[in-house]
């Protein structure tokens, strides 16, 4: 009977850790769905327009670096500058770069490798004449008209990080993954931080796009090889008092890779990263929000326990399979009642996502392909497990000539 009732506990245990994501995922997406997602970016529009240098980080880039450079350029007004930082670059990336006109610094160094460095030396050049904002916009990605000035001004007017929206476009002939990938992705950049926006919460960095004040970035040393260095940087900044607010009136999109290989490289950085970032930094998190009363720091800790979203539904389809054996064993329906309960939620957090931010580009039949998706995902969490990915490596785009 002992042993029965220890397992029991243990059961129930495992459902309330698996509820504490569900329930902030679930209350993200109702967040969102209120017309009025942001707050303060009248007064933004109104203050005076930041002298802004956009940084573009490049790693043999030259089949996208034009049109991104043509996607700033005609943005920046009288004393604002692109620097672009030629990462280690064997191909035409910084020749591309100054026929457009932007500064090009080039860096070579085969063992600091990765974003973090090339924005830590990015930042060292910019220092000899400092501008107000800097705006980090990753060299595959297209910034949509006014989405730098207005990222910028929201940075300066709240003296702290601004992230604007970065959304993936799916490619040309999409597969079924790239469905379900690019609303697993609009659910983390854009669903996610607006519900938290909605209630004056901060959010997480996502990447491209990110808006720095000068006073705030030119002090952090970002040189680090870091797989998710933007999430761990927005962490550190908040753990100084400074996290960052979300700007979803400013669009930057980027495009999924249509190789299958360089899918699954892509999407086992972002993942892997997420993960460790969680189990390094979660708990550290959470305590200094107990320790000093923070709800915006409580806001992001919880928000950070959200795995990504394939893993947490096959977290829960696991856990109520044990449940269910639990119950069936032992009688005992409270996990599995819990855990059903959960997967309602779950299910209504996508259907209002999907409702709410994507009916019109994604039909609801596009959902019946995420059994095939969670397959398609499998080994990459099984990799988590047994050979994390803990260093950088640029996505594959293929063989893509100007």
């Amino acid at each position: 009977m002992n042993g029965y009732v220890f397992i029991e506990i243990a059961l129930v245990c495992l459902a309330v850790l698996l509820s504490v994501p569900v329930w902030v995922l679930f209350a993200e997406c109702v967040l969102a769905a209120w017309p009025r997602i942001t707050r303060g970016e009248a007064g933004t529009m109104r203050s005076p327009r930041p002298r802004i240098a956009v940084l573009v980080p490049a790693h043999n880039e030259q089949g996208v670096i034009r049109k991104t450079l043509e996607s700033v350029g005609p943005q920046l007004h009288e004393g604002d500058r692109v620097l672009v930082v030629a990462d280690n670059c064997s191909d035409a990336t910084a020749a591309l770069a100054r026929e457009c006109g932007a500064q090009v610094h080039e860096r070579f160094n085969t063992v600091k490798r990765g974003k973090g460095y090339a924005l830590d030396e990015g930042l060292c050049v910019l220092a000899q004449d400092p501008p107000d904002v800097v705006v980090v916009i990753d060299a595959d990605c297209i910034a949509h008209e006014g989405a730098i000035e207005t990222v910028a001004r929201q940075a300066a007017w709240h003296k702290r990080p601004a992230q604007a929206l970065y959304l993936m476009q799916r490619p040309d002939r999409p597969a079924a993954r790239d469905t379900v990938s690019s609303l697993a992705f609009l659910v983390k950049n854009l669903v996610r931080p607006a519900g938290l926006s909605r209630v004056g919460m901060p959010c997480h960095l996502t990447g491209s796009g990110m808006a720095f004040p000068w006073e705030l970035i030119r002090g952090v040393s970002i040189g680090s090889g870091n797989i998710v260095e933007d999430m761990k940087l927005g962490l550190d900044m908040a753990m100084e008092g400074e996290a960052p607010v979300f700007c979803p009136t400013a669009r930057i999109t980027g495009q999924l890779p249509d190789r299958d290989d360089a899918a699954r490289s892509q999407r086992t950085r972002w993942e892997h990263g997420h993960m460790m970032t969680l189990l390094d930094h979660g708990p550290s998190l959470l305590a200094a929000s107990v320790r000093r009363r923070s709800a915006e720091l409580l806001a992001l800790a919880l928000d950070l326990c959200v795995p990504p979203l394939s893993m947490l539904v096959m977290l829960w389809a696991l856990g109520t399979a044990v449940a269910f054996v639990g119950m069936v064993v032992m009688k005992t329906h409270f996990p599995a009642s819990i855990l059903l309960i959960d997967g309602a939620l779950l299910a209504g957090a996508m259907f209002i996502a999907w409702a709410r931010f994507a009916r019109r580009e994604l039909p609801l039949t596009s959902l019946l392909a995420v059994p095939g998706y969670l397959l398609w995902k499998l080994p990459m969490y099984l990799a988590f497990i047994t050979r994390p990915q803990r260093a950088w490596v640029r996505t594959d785009r293929g063989a893509v000539t100007e």
